[in-house]
């Protein structure tokens, strides 16, 4: 009986994960569509969350004019590569206004992110290429959102969403609510990163 039992749950899980096939695809194509930006704070005291809230306003206002005419990720991460030092500098005059004194770094990499969900979209779990600021000791708890397409600064809308992804990507990221697909996903990448 047990074995019929493992064999049905199998059976179960295996036609789940086929009939979710097409979502996991348009949740891959969109990590390679985006650009993130994930800010980490020095710690989690009310004062270093308020910096790292006070250094996202700051470099999201400051920096987004790199991204004016860029046609895709590639070149968005060319760009905020060239402006490292400048990213930098915006968070650190930010760090110093707000009379603090510590060191803060910008990187770009690629990095794992879980399932989130904004006001108006969805970002699914997965491997995404980000542009990560790291405060002080950067052991806070961290803010993250989309940088490219500009999905998390005030003058972005759908209509920017929708010219730079296609269908299957803007049907993801805009779903009425979380989808239990979502958390497929996230199981899906985990036990995908046992084999990388």
């Amino acid at each position: 009986m047990k074995k019929y039992i493992h064999l049905f749950v199998g059976s179960v899980i295996i036609a789940a994960m086929l009939l979710c096939l097409p979502f996991f695809n348009s949740c891959e194509e969109l990590s390679e569509d985006v650009l993130r930006v994930h800010i980490l704070a020095n710690s989690d005291s009310a004062a270093d969350q308020s910096l790292k809230l006070g250094v996202r306003d700051r470099v999201l206002r400051e920096c987004s004019d790199y991204f004016n005419g860029c046609d895709d990720k590639d070149e968005a991460i060319r760009l905020t590569r060239s402006h490292l030092s400048e990213i930098e500098q915006v968070a650190s005059h930010e760090i110093k206004r707000r009379g603090f004194d510590y060191p803060v770094t910008a990187q770009v990499g690629e990095m794992y992110f879980n399932t989130r969900c904004y006001d108006d979209f969805t970002m699914p779990a997965g491997r995404y290429d980000a542009l990560r600021l790291t405060i002080g000791d950067g052991e806070g708890q961290n803010w993250w959102c989309v940088m490219y397409p500009s999905l998390c600064v005030g003058a972005a809308c759908e209509t920017e969403m929708e010219d730079h992804l296609d269908d299957g990507e803007y049907e993801v990221v805009t779903a009425d609510k979380y989808d239990f697909r979502f958390k497929l996903v996230e199981y899906w990448e985990g036990f995908r990163s046992l084999f990388r």
